[in-house]
């Protein structure tokens, strides 16, 4: 982005050049937005998550016919499957300061083609060199969708409707987690496991298009600069500037990149608010994949059915997943209308913390119902209602956190959910790694009554800090 250094900022009147939005509504304003292009970006971006989640846990039915094919032992394959995840810890942290000094859509755009270039390779690979290798580049190009979703909803969307508009993005990518092992089962037996990413790839073709006609750019800064080059072109008057341009006039482009690219890692060392939202976020997603990737295995292995059968369990989850996300936006809404109402229209990020506490019951409940029940080889609708409702509970409390997180960092929404997904990502990746020994040391019902105790004093202990010391804690954090 330009520095706008032909712009004197000493002038007594330059106010009158800065470029800023009008009073509403301003058609450039993506707040001003109608509400159909507001929804329409907001669909692009989720169906754009769709596949990006999805390619996460596809691979899962087809472990072993991968690790046969490439001669891969257990521990290997494994990590063909996890080392995306990995990815996606790292890839945010540099994906989302970009998004936040280039804009929304040249990040969207250039992530889509490299993922889909790299999830390609996936397919053709012929050593497990090869696939692990382009698992990662691909999981690195699928993670924008963790930093560019919080911005991007908080570029478009006011407070107010916060919930609805997150209930309904998260609902489509979370379904990709859920699904993609149910997909994977079926191809896998009708075909080579190299569709797997074949077949996505064709998705993710028709997204990459999808994207390039139907989403806008959302970021503020960056369409006022726009605008204001626009000016400064049309009128041959260097004066007109925006308040980005202001703020970083004699900053080399150099320092700014510096400035934004460290700003995530700066927020997860220094904001304890970010700290805690990133363990509660990163302990819950670490909970996600572990069902997720022992949850196949669980009905081959002790309940004896096929891969493709066995995938149709994870139908359960999507149930929980989706009506917990349409739950929980209606949920979220209406308690901080009335939270503000009762505070006379002051609105406070702490207004989404109420969300949270039920979590932290739902969640273990589901454990406790999924763990024994598998262990007692009860019948197997029981076991899915377990996991429905781990599944629900999880994306109840979760989308109440990231309701907080864009809230207390609007300016830096981006960046502030690259923190929390670095350490997200990290267990998503770590701990389904522990979770087969976990399972066959201590059994399904003691396991999960283990991660079922962790859940209820983190998932209490959590929300009740952000609670009442929430508003000290963001005004005591360091600048970033």
């Amino acid at each position: 982005m330009e520095n706008g250094k032909g712009i004197k900022t000493e002038d007594p009147e330059i106010d009158q050049y800065r470029v800023d939005f009008t009073s509403p509504p301003d058609p450039d304003d993506p707040k001003c937005w109608p509400d159909t292009t507001k929804w329409i970006v907001t669909g692009v971006l989720s169906a754009t998550g769709l596949n990006r989640i999805m390619v996460s846990t596809i691979m899962a039915p087809a472990l072993t016919n991968i690790a046969s094919s490439l001669s891969m032992n257990n521990e290997e394959s494994v990590m063909s499957m996890s080392v995306y995840l990995l990815a996606t810890a790292f890839g945010p942290l540099i994906i989302g300061p970009l998004s936040e000094v280039y804009g929304r859509s040249p990040v969207l755009h250039g992530t889509n083609i490299w993922f889909l270039i790299w999830n390609i390779v996936c397919g053709f690979s012929n050593s497990k060199g090869l696939l692990i290798a382009s698992r990662l580049l691909a999981g690195f190009g699928a993670s924008a969708i963790y930093a560019l979703a919080g911005g991007v909803l908080s570029d478009i969307w006011p407070a107010e409707q916060r919930g609805r508009s997150l209930g309904l993005y998260i609902l489509i990518p979370m379904l990709g987690a859920a699904i993609g092992p149910i997909i994977g089962g079926f191809i896998t037996e009708a075909t080579t496991w190299r569709w797997i990413f074949w077949s996505t790839s064709v998705l993710q073709g028709l997204m990459v298009v999808a994207s390039l006609f139907a989403f806008r750019e959302t970021y503020a800064p960056t369409i006022l600069h726009r605008k204001a080059k626009r000016l400064r072109k049309s009128t041959g008057d260097s004066r007109y500037y925006t308040q980005f341009e202001r703020d970083f006039n004699s900053r080399s482009a150099v320092w700014i990149l510096q400035k934004s690219l460290t700003r995530p890692m700066r927020l997860l060392a220094f904001h304890p608010i970010i700290q805690i939202q990133a363990c509660l976020s990163g302990f819950n997603y670490g909970i996600l994949y572990i069902m997720l990737s022992t949850f196949a295995d669980l009905w081959t292995s002790q309940y004896e059915e096929s891969i493709s059968i066995s995938g149709l369990h994870y139908i359960s989850i999507c149930l929980g997943e989706v009506v917990g996300a349409f739950v929980s936006g209606h949920v979220i809404d209406t308690i901080f209308r009335r939270l503000k109402d009762k505070a006379k229209g002051a609105a406070a990020p702490e207004y989404r913390v109420p969300v949270m506490i039920p979590s932290a019951i739902l969640a273990p409940t589901g454990l406790l119902i999924y763990g024994w029940t598998a262990y007692s080889h009860s019948h197997w609708l029981v076991v899915d209602i377990g996991a429905a409702i781990l599944a629900f509970g999880m994306t109840f409390g979760g989308q109440a956190l990231q309701a907080y997180v864009i809230d207390s960092y609007p300016d830096h929404a981006s960046s502030a959910s690259a923190a929390t997904q670095f350490l997200r990502s990290l267990t998503a990746f770590g701990f389904p790694l522990f979770a087969p020994a976990m399972y066959t040391t201590m059994g399904y019902g003691w396991g999960n009554t283990f991660l079922a105790c962790l859940y209820i004093v983190i998932g209490i202990l959590g929300p009740l800090i952000l609670w009442f010391y929430g508003p000290k804690l963001r005004q005591k954090a360091s600048s970033f």
